[in-house]
């Protein structure tokens, strides 16, 4: 088990995919992520959640240390013209650990994956508070 990357201990695309129906159905949802114009422009179509979904789980299969997958922008590139506050990082950043919770993503596991998302904090936060 030493050897398994992050995407094996977390069950694979089946389970990353599932994972990330959930979140980006909360991301959609949320106020408080929603509050930055730029978020919203997306996140207010409901016909963005099925390519949103596919980049997510593409982006969080490779994060994770599975194969590669992701056909969309690096993180900078992404959300460079989105002015991403500090506030609105650890508002999606809640949202993803909320979800792991709520799928009983172990302990591990859990924190392996907050500390990848924690570490593209600088690439996608672009604004002051």
């Amino acid at each position: 088990m030493a050897d398994e990357t992050l995407y094996d201990r977390l069950g694979g695309i089946y389970a990353i995919a599932g994972a990330v129906d959930v979140l980006v159905d909360r991301l959609f949802e949320n106020a408080s992520v929603n509050a930055n114009e730029a978020v919203h422009a997306h996140h207010g179509v409901p016909a963005n959640a099925p390519g949103y979904k596919f980049l997510v789980t593409a982006w969080s299969v490779e994060a994770a240390g599975g194969p590669k997958c992701y056909p969309g922008l690096d993180m900078t590139k992404a959300h460079e013209t989105m002015a991403i506050t500090p506030e609105q990082f650890d508002a999606v950043a809640l949202e993803i650990a909320s979800t792991l919770n709520f799928l009983g993503v172990p302990a591990a596991e859990h924190k392996e994956f907050m500390d990848i998302i924690e570490s593209y904090r600088p690439q996608v936060v672009t604004a002051a508070a």
